[in-house]
C-alpha cells in the first residue's frame, strides 16, 4: 500500500470516527435535554400541587369575625387619649368606619402603621378611621410612647375590652370596616389586595346587600367584679375538658392566674420585664400549688392563643396546675385584667380578697394571707 493511499484510508476512518462521536454527543444532549424537561414539568407539577399558603393571623381573624359580616355595628362610645368621645352609633348612616386594633408590643402592628398613617391622611375624610389600641398589656403612657416614634394623626382610643368582644377580635392588628348603613362590612389581619378591595367598596358607598344583612345582637353588659365583691356564676373548661365553676364549692380558697401561652417567648424582645414577670409568676405559682389548701387555675387570654397552643404551652413548660383558654375574654373581662400576668385571689367564701399585678412580688405572702382566712 502507497503511503498516499494510506493516509486517505486513515483520514476517512477518522472522520467515521468524529460522526459517531457527534451523533452519539448529540444523543445525550437530547436525552439530557428530555430529563431536564421531565423534571421541570414534575416540579412544575408539584408546585402547583402544593396547598397556598394561609396566613395564621388572617385566618383566625376571618374565622372569629364571619358570623359577623354584614351585622349591625355596637352602639359604643369612644374615648380618645386626648379626652375626646366618639359615639360609634352616631356615625351610622353618615360615613363608612375603619377600626384598627393594634397593640405598641405587636411586631405586625408596627410594620402596617405607615399604610395605616396613609390612609388616614389620605382618605380621612371619607372614611372614619380610628385606631384601637387593644388594652391587653399595654397602657395609655406606652401607646403615648409610640405615638412619638412613629406617625399616628388618626383619633387613638384604648379599648377595655368592650369593642374587642363585639368584633371577636382574636389577633392584633385587626381590620374592621363598617359601611355607611352601620353593618359591619370586613374583619381581617393583613393589609392585603382583599382588604383594600374591601376598603375600596365602603368607601364608594357600597352597602351590604339585603340577602346578606343579619340581625346582631348588642353585647350584654358585663359587671365587672373588684375586691369585696362575690363570685358567683363564672364557669371555664380546662384543657382536659373538665368544667370548673370559679365560684368554689370546696370550701377552699383559690387563685387564679392569668397570663398568655406567648407571654414569655414574643415578649422577650419587646416587652422584657413583662416576659420576665410571666415566668417568675408561673413558676411560683407552680411551687405555691403543691403545697397549701389553695385551689389553683390558669386562665389564658384567647388573643393569639388556641386550644391548641395552650396544649403546646402546657406541655413545653410542663404546667401541673389546670389550665384553661378564655377564648372569648369573658373571664378577662369579669376580673378586669388588662395586664399579664395577674392573679385574683379568692377566699373559701367566693370574696375576692386581692388582684395583683405584673409587678407585685408578695404572691407568697399573699396566699400565706388568704389562707388564714
Amino acid at each position: 500500500m502507497t503511503f498516499i493511499k494510506k493516509h486517505i484510508i486513515l483520514f476517512v476512518l477518522s472522520c467515521v470516527a468524529l460522526l459517531c462521536a457527534s451523533t452519539l454527543q448529540l444523543s445525550q444532549a437530547a436525552d439530557l435535554t428530555g430529563k431536564d424537561k421531565q423534571s421541570q414539568r414534575t416540579q412544575e407539577s408539584l408546585d402547583t400541587a402544593k396547598p397556598a399558603v394561609v396566613n395564621e393571623g388572617e385566618s383566625r381573624a376571618r374565622s372569629a369575625g364571619q358570623s359577623l359580616i354584614g351585622a349591625p355595628g355596637p352602639y359604643l362610645k369612644l374615648k380618645t387619649i386626648d379626652g375626646k368621645t366618639i359615639a360609634l352609633g352616631k356615625l351610622y348612616g353618615k360615613q363608612p368606619i375603619y377600626l384598627k386594633f393594634w397593640a405598641t408590643w405587636c411586631i405586625p402592628c408596627r410594620e402596617q402603621m405607615p399604610g395605616f398613617e396613609k390612609i388616614y391622611q389620605q382618605d380621612g375624610k371619607r372614611i372614619k378611621v380610628i385606631a384601637v389600641n387593644a388594652g391587653f398589656s399595654d397602657n395609655e403612657a406606652a401607646v403615648r410612647e409610640f405615638k412619638k416614634k412613629i406617625a399616628m394623626h388618626m383619633p387613638i382610643v384604648i379599648d377595655n375590652g368592650d369593642l374587642a368582644a363585639a368584633f371577636n377580635v382574636r389577633v392584633t392588628p385587626t381590620h374592621v370596616l363598617i359601611d355607611t348603613d352601620g353593618r359591619i362590612a370586613h374583619i381581617g389581619h393583613l393589609e392585603d389586595d382583599k382588604f383594600h378591595a374591601a376598603l375600596k367598596r365602603v368607601m364608594a358607598g357600597e352597602t351590604a346587600a339585603t340577602e346578606a344583612r343579619r340581625s346582631g345582637a348588642k353585647p350584654a353588659q358585663q359587671a365587672v367584679l373588684k375586691p369585696g365583691d362575690v363570685v358567683t356564676d363564672l364557669n371555664i373548661t380546662t384543657t382536659d375538658g373538665k368544667t370548673i365553676s370559679l365560684a368554689t364549692t370546696s370550701g377552699k380558697p383559690r387563685a387564679l392566674v392569668f397570663t398568655a401561652p406567648w407571654c414569655e417567648s414574643y415578649l422577650a424582645q419587646s416587652r422584657p420585664a413583662v416576659s420576665q414577670a410571666c415566668k417568675r409568676v408561673r413558676l411560683e405559682a407552680e411551687q405555691l400549688a403543691k403545697t397549701g389548701n389553695v385551689e389553683w387555675l390558669a386562665i389564658a387570654s384567647g388573643l393569639w392563643a388556641s386550644e391548641q397552643d395552650l396544649l403546646d404551652y402546657q406541655k413545653l413548660e410542663k404546667i401541673e396546675m389546670p389550665l384553661a383558654l378564655d377564648a372569648s375574654g369573658r373571664i378577662f373581662r369579669a376580673f378586669d385584667i388588662r395586664q399579664i400576668p395577674s392573679i385574683v385571689l379568692i377566699d373559701a367564701n367566693n370574696r375576692i380578697v386581692q388582684i395583683l399585678g405584673p409587678n407585685d412580688v408578695t404572691l407568697k405572702k399573699a396566699v400565706q394571707s388568704l389562707q388564714r382566712k
